[in-house]
């Protein structure tokens, strides 16, 4: 999947897969340690979410204008990291403030805006040769897959820790325990017989819990502990992210020394930039709200895997939930396609065959060792996006490279209204997962005593995460080609402040959840998708006519 392309690749593509595992990190857990800790609303944890991705994106604007004003891409970067790792190191502490948090929050962004868009400008630098041109779609495919990599593992660390600090003191996981404890606390919860029964449950000492007041402040406290802790696993990544990068950052494109050389590299007529920002703007627009509804996983869908969705699993549905299984049957499906791919060499097919047998056992050991019913928590869902990133890039890549041999390879813009279409059929399955559910408002913060499989969901990642690709790596790609020479970085941070605005929205999604019906919620993301596809085959001409 490497062939053909510049080494700086490589070095993009492991430097990113650090940074994006502490992203991944707050992703699967912000909104729940939000709530745990401080006892926020949903609609409240949702704006504080919707305000950091925000300024996570939005802050990509000023590191691109620093970038391009110095052309000092590399040290940009490299100071983004180091910030980036001091905001997670804040979180780590427990026992602080929401002021103290949300510090740390803005800290992580800033450092996300001087590392994140101005990583992406440089690999398309790397396929501004003629040499590599052809392969800049293909390219931020693979980039794009290096950023899921780190993600994917990044839900299960972060459940990994908070659950083994909550064992380390005594106490088991349930998700409905935090806000029944916080109710408690404010004085809101008129029957404790919900609370006493649950907190017996998760006290590993097997003694019925006198005194529920005092449960609620501890489970409370350590519950949202374990969450510090996970950022701190961040904070790690994020170190590694920046060793990758020292070393091997000679590989990168050094944008000032080839400007030195040579000054024209960066000349256009303004006729001609001013036709490329438009048809930027355009697709920034039309982004916006795939992000608005696409980032949902974080937020109304982690609502949802959380309130609405089977607690407990068999044993089959659990190899997807328990990481050492799941990734042993990763290493089956890889040594079948060793084994049985065309043109595979015979040394690649006995490894195959080994791994088959290897990882094969281990699921079987696993999956024997599991009990009748399995406990699953919300936050691993998150990973589901992430490990199919990472399955899917080799076919779509496949598939782009069949269809370039046969002059059939769908532009740029066309590939990223598809991605549009896609992401409201992944909304429409939730539609009809939620149709009979009540809704939260109707809940009143109690357990809803109706679930539903958890393969609803993860159907749902499975078409956003096709979505994605059509739609995420071809928009970088169009940004790396499309933005004129001296507004590069500028212009990547244009694709994130639009991804910015979007997420933005996002409490649009924690703002209806609380008072609409749960299908009335998806449907509005349906509608969004499909008016913002419906927008960029509109403009088409346009956006083909500005790559060329």
């Amino acid at each position: 999947m490497f062939k053909g392309h510049p080494k700086g690749l490589y070095v993009a593509f492991f430097a990113n897969m650090g940074e994006r595992f502490g992203f991944y990190t707050m992703m699967a857990i912000l909104v729940l340690f939000l709530q745990a800790k401080f006892g926020l609303a949903a609609d409240d944890a949702g704006i504080i979410y919707a305000i950091f991705y925000f300024s996570i994106y939005a802050l990509a604007l000023l590191g691109g204008f620093i970038a391009d004003r110095t052309q000092n891409y590399k040290g940009t970067i490299m100071v983004g990291q180091i910030v980036m790792f001091l905001g997670y190191a804040l979180l780590f502490f427990p026992g602080m403030g929401l002021v103290f948090t949300l510090f740390g929050l803005f800290t992580i962004a800033f450092g996300n805006g001087l590392f994140k868009g101005n990583l992406q400008a440089l690999v398309g630098q790397m396929y501004d040769n003629e040499k590599y041109g052809k392969l800049r779609d293909s390219a931020f495919s693979v980039f794009y897959m290096g950023i899921n990599i780190g993600a994917f593992f990044a839900p299960s660390a972060a459940r990994a820790i908070r659950t083994w600090w909550l064992h380390t003191n005594g106490y088991g996981y349930d998700p409905d325990l935090p806000s029944l404890c916080h109710r408690l606390i404010d004085g809101n919860l008129a029957d404790t017989g919900v609370l006493q029964k649950l907190a017996d449950q998760v006290t590993l000492s097997g003694q019925s819990v006198s005194n529920l007041s005092e449960f609620a402040h501890n489970y409370i406290n350590v519950f949202s502990t374990g969450y510090n802790y996970a950022f701190g696993i961040a904070a790690i990544a994020m170190v590694i992210s920046l060793i990758i990068y020292m070393v091997f950052k000679s590989h990168l494109p050094d944008r000032k020394k080839m400007i030195q050389e040579d000054a024209s590299i960066i000349k256009m007529p303004w006729e001609q930039e001013k036709k490329r920002l438009i048809a930027l703007g355009l697709v920034f627009l039309v982004v916006i709200f795939f992000w608005m509804s696409f980032h949902q996983n974080g937020l109304t869908l982690t609502f949802f895997a959380r309130d609405y969705t089977d607690k407990e699993v068999n044993p089959l549905t659990f190899i997807f939930f328990y990481l050492p299984a799941f990734l042993s049957l990763i290493g089956v499906i890889f040594g079948i396609v060793l084994l049985v791919r065309k043109q595979m060499k015979v040394i690649m097919r006995v490894v195959g065959a080994g791994l088959i047998v290897v990882a094969g056992f281990l699921l079987w050991y696993f999956y024997s060792g599991f009990a009748p019913e399995n406990t699953i928590e919300p936050e691993t869902f998150q990973q589901f996006n992430p490990i199919l990133i990472v399955f899917l890039t080799p076919i779509v890549v496949g598939i782009f490279a069949w269809q370039r041999k046969r002059n059939k390879e769908p532009s740029t813009p066309r590939k990223i209204g598809t991605g549009m279409i896609l992401a409201a059929a992944g909304f429409v399955l939730m539609i009809l997962a939620s149709y009979n559910l009540l809704s939260p408002a109707d809940l009143a913060g109690n357990p809803s005593p109706d679930r539903v499989s958890p393969y609803w969901l993860m159907s749902t990642y499975f078409i956003l995460t096709v979505a994605e690709l059509y739609l995420s790596p071809m928009g970088l790609s169009f940004v790396s080609k499309v933005s004129p020479p001296r507004f590069q970085g500028l212009m990547q941070g244009g694709w994130l402040a639009a991804t910015a605005l979007g997420n933005a929205l996002l409490f649009v999604g924690s703002s209806l959840w609380v008072r609409l019906e749960v299908w009335q919620v998806w449907s509005v993301f349906v509608i969004c998708c499909l008016v913002s596809a419906a927008f960029i085959f509109s403009i088409m001409k346009r956006l083909e006519s500005a790559t060329k």
